[in-house]
């Protein structure tokens, strides 16, 4: 499904997000109904689709006022049409039992595609930091494939950092900070997860992007050990002992069981020491609950102890 065409220029962003009235005055396209069916999702699109609770409203929103922005397409050559921008509003057709939408159809190359597709989803609130790695490392190809921007340099090889300031303009983004989130597509999926959940933070999860796979697995065995998240500090310090070939478990557990400054005002019990106490049924609500029980119990006791 993949096609080139010739470079083309980012100068021509003002073309790609013109108003529809213009385009239609101007004769260039028009917006047409085309059936649910007949579209599909943009290939290695990394944006998810989720039936949550933004979703509900989506629908709600198309079945009283329909699909108020059209959705952007361009033809498939094996029959259809791609979505580049809308996937969204196509699901929430789909679930308000809408048969057609308004789709605006444009003949794109593959860069041009990807970087509006990118550009127009990253307009979006409550974006997921995995979502937005996986977007700049996709608009970064595009941009350095394209080669050059006609307003910003007369070169006509684009460098590294220049692309990736160019990714991140739309969205306020230094090159450097698009450069971090592209580390994130090197995370495995369990730790990419944890950024997502906001269990892993940002600027650690970078540093443990350089690890080997096998290293990131043995990482989540560390973490699992110490019960805890790690600091940027440690994240660096392992990251230095991968470079160094001298990333073992062991090491990493070491790391892992520090005591960190937050951590120093907090008891932490980990769970193969309370599960020796509880039934294996019990979850770790259940086993919180009944410690603070007992606790509540012990210092009752006391209290009539002290007051004989």
């Amino acid at each position: 499904m993949p096609r080139k065409g010739a470079n083309v220029s980012l100068s021509s962003y003002d073309d790609i997000f013109s108003t529809e009235q213009s385009r239609t005055e101007a004769g260039q396209e028009h917006v047409q109904e085309i059936p649910l069916e007949e579209l599909h999702p943009f290939e290695g699109h990394p944006f998810k689709v989720l039936d949550n609770e933004e979703m509900d409203k989506t629908v709600e929103s198309v079945r009283t006022l329909g699909i108020v922005t059209p959705l952007i397409a361009r033809p498939d050559p094996e029959g259809g049409y791609e979505i580049i921008s809308g996937h969204r509003r196509h699901h929430a057709a789909e679930l308000a039992g809408k048969e057609t939408v308004p789709v605006i159809v444009r003949e794109m190359d593959d860069d041009s595609a990807i970087i509006l597709m990118v550009d127009a989803n990253l307009q979006r609130e409550n974006i997921l930091p995995s979502e937005r790695a996986f977007a700049y490392k996709m608009k970064l190809e595009a941009v350095k494939h394209q080669g050059e921007r006609s307003d910003l340099t007369s070169r006509q090889v684009v460098g590294k950092l220049e692309a990736a300031d160019i990714v991140g303009e739309k969205s306020g983004e230094s090159g450097r900070q698009v450069q971090r989130y592209i580390r994130l597509t090197e995370l495995i999926p369990q730790l990419l997860d944890m950024v997502d959940y906001k269990q892993l933070a940002f600027n650690p999860a970078v540093e443990l992007s350089y690890l080997k796979k096998e290293e990131q697995e043995q990482f989540l065995e560390a973490m699992e050990y110490a019960q805890a998240a790690p600091s940027l500090s440690q994240a660096q310090r392992v990251k230095k002992l991968s470079q160094s070939g001298e990333c073992t478990l062991d090491a990493m557990c070491d790391i892992m069981d520090e005591v960190k400054k937050g951590d120093l005002d907090r008891i932490t019990i980990r769970n193969d020491v309370l599960k020796k106490y509880f039934p294996k049924s019990y979850t770790p609500k259940q086993m919180e609950d009944t410690i603070i029980r007992l606790l509540e119990q012990w210092q009752k006791k006391r209290q009539r102890s002290q007051e004989r």
